[in-house]
């Protein structure tokens, strides 16, 4: 009986991991929204007319239609030519649903993922999508195409054929639970048509999709015209309905952003995203805007804010104390900054995660101490007391008070004015350079010099060219810059790459302010490995708290919602969805 039991143990333990059975979507953490044989999303119009067309505007230029590597510049749209295995739900943090595939397996560890194709997805040129052209689309996109696309596909170990129309992936491993996911958005590239062409040299040849739209004429840096294929395969999905439903998708391009703006106030151009507070308050103004056939909206969205800050590089020993970085934190003047050059428009940004319930409250929790005990970091300085605000300045004071409490800092640190220069007890005068590649930035730099310069620190607000600052930024070759993180509502692995303590000495990263704190990474692993929402939320509000407490930028701004202008040709659904606006929702009202 003993001998038995064993054998049933041993049986047990080397017994694979099992699967609950095909899926028809998967989520990040918990169940899909929509469960299997849903109708439509509820951010789409299902009645919505097919018809018409939308001309949309961008500054710039293009040379390729190739979106899936680095060199060149891609044509604008061009996504809506390709489809991938799964889409995203966009009322739902990180939520997929099959379309190429139809559907998704996974074991309870996602050790693996098995995609089952649609025998109805076609190529533009008619042929039918096959296992080969998956598994020739992830070996190609990982050897040649975008780092990203190399980081994670790199990942997989192992690639069988699970019958005719299924496709097994193994994963090794150092994968995370997310990786399943991320395979479902592989975009399906044609292996037939790539026997005899280069992938990943920039070209304007037209690739057959399997997407929604079709290229139908292109002039090359000036415009691009897509058309929706009356036969496309997957009109039908639930997923779908609803989308798509211009006959025409046009991107023109323009020389600059003001060029673009008059484009569009002229009525050649339909909508319009603005991010410059100056011409949202003042360069809409014309008849049309008057006379309501131009609508402007403030449309919502659920995403974090992301950061936008000056970085401090603490690998430079003028901001090695965090208290020095308390004390220039402390003489930035936002409220001056927002009135007099951004007509009041932005919110002040506090941290990593804002507008989104992934924000550290000032006070942690009780989740996040029990998390900081498990952890072993109790008594980590970010959990000492709240967290401390960014400061306000009074309306009319100048800044004079919060310059003041920053003087008072630097003086309990033994600085000394000497002929007008902020000194430090070595006899050395604090001075820093703020490097920029941006000229929207270069107003907001040189009014916080000026600022400085009251209290002796003399500061170089420097614009480079491009190719400089990217170099800089590489090879952390400067004091202070204006970076901006981006963030999702389902962070994962890309947080290693921002904050990590090995990416701070590796060149390229993004942890620009070379931060090395072993609790960030141990939260990082607990981000990528949550099995619940509440967990990856709780991780995640640790995570805001640490790098808030460790004062590593100047936090900046940011617009609550998306500022957009259209004119009413165009009709968007009632709802927004959760990640913002979706323009494959829209129609054509005929006006």
């Amino acid at each position: 009986m003993a001998l038995r039991l064993l054998v049933l143990l041993s049986l047990l333990i080397v017994t694979p991991a099992i699967a609950a059975g095909p899926m028809h979507g998967i989520a990040m953490h918990g169940a899909p929204k929509y469960s299997a044989g849903f109708e439509h999303t509820d951010y789409v119009n299902p009645a919505a007319p097919k018809g018409g067309r939308l001309v949309l505007s961008r500054a710039g230029s293009f040379d390729s239609l190739n979106p899936f590597i680095i060199r060149g510049n891609r044509a604008d749209g061009v996504s809506l030519v390709f489809d991938t295995l799964m889409t995203r739900g966009l009322d739902e943090p990180f939520t997929l649903y099959g379309l190429v595939a139809e559907s998704i397996e996974v074991p309870d560890d996602r050790s693996w993922v098995i995609f089952r194709l649609r025998p109805e997805a076609r190529f533009h040129d008619g042929k039918p999508v096959t296992v080969d052209d998956v598994i020739f689309s992830l070996e190609t996109l990982r050897d040649h195409g975008r780092p990203n696309h190399h980081t994670y596909y790199s990942q997989v170990t192992r690639i069988d054929r699970v019958g005719p129309r299924g496709v097994k992936f193994t994963f090794g491993a150092s994968a995370d639970r997310e990786l399943p996911l991320i395979l479902g958005l592989l975009p399906v590239l044609p292996r037939h048509w790539f026997d005899n062409r280069q992938f990943d040299r920039p070209s304007l040849d037209v690739i057959p999709g399997t997407g929604p739209y079709r290229v139908e004429s292109v002039s090359p840096g000036r415009s691009i015209t897509y058309r929706r294929d009356p036969g496309y395969w997957g009109r039908d999905l639930p997923i779908n309905r609803g989308r798509f439903n211009f006959d025409e998708v046009r991107y023109d391009y323009f020389r600059d952003d003001d060029m673009a703006l008059e484009a569009f106030k002229a009525g050649s151009v339909d909508f319009r995203a603005e991010s410059s507070p100056r011409k949202w308050a003042s360069a809409y103004d014309s008849k049309a805007l008057r006379d309501g056939r131009i609508v402007k909206r403030v449309l919502p969205n659920g995403l974090p804010a992301g950061l936008n800050g000056l970085v401090f590089n603490t690998r430079r020993p003028m901001f090695r104390d965090i208290r020095v970085r308390a004390a220039l934190v402390e003489a930035f003047n936002f409220e001056w900054l927002n009135q007099k050059l951004f007509y009041g428009a932005y919110s002040r940004t506090r941290g990593v995660f804002d507008n989104s319930e992934l924000s550290a409250p000032l006070t942690p929790g009780k989740d996040e101490l029990a998390l900081a005990a498990e952890l072993g970091a109790s008594s980590h300085p970010a959990l000492r007391g709240p967290l401390t605000p960014p400061p306000v300045s009074g309306p009319d004071d100048g800044g004079r008070v919060n310059l003041a409490k920053a003087k008072t800092a630097f003086d309990a640190l033994g600085y000394k004015v000497v002929n007008g220069v902020l000194t430090g007890q070595d006899g050395m005068p604090f001075t820093f350079e703020i490097m920029l590649d941006d000229p929207a930035n270069l107003r907001v730099a040189q009014q916080y010099a000026r600022d400085l310069e009251r209290l002796g620190i003399h500061v170089d607000a420097r614009l480079v060219d491009s190719a400089q600052y990217q170099e800089r930024m590489t090879t952390y070759d400067f004091d202070m810059a204006v970076y901006f993180w981006g963030q999702s509502l389902s962070p994962g692995n890309e947080q290693a790459f921002y904050w990590g303590v090995a990416a701070a000495d590796s060149p390229g990263t993004r942890n620009y302010m070379g931060v090395k704190d072993p609790l960030i990474d141990r939260l990082v692993q607990r981000i990528t490995a949550a099995r619940t929402r509440a967990g990856l939320v709780t991780a995640t509000r640790l995570l805001d708290r640490v790098l808030r407490a460790g004062v590593y930028v100047i936090p900046l701004y940011h617009l609550k919602g998306d500022r957009v202008a259209y004119w009413t040709r165009i009709a968007m659904p009632a709802v927004t969805p959760l990640t913002g606006y979706a323009p494959e929702t829209w129609w054509s009202t005929g006006k």
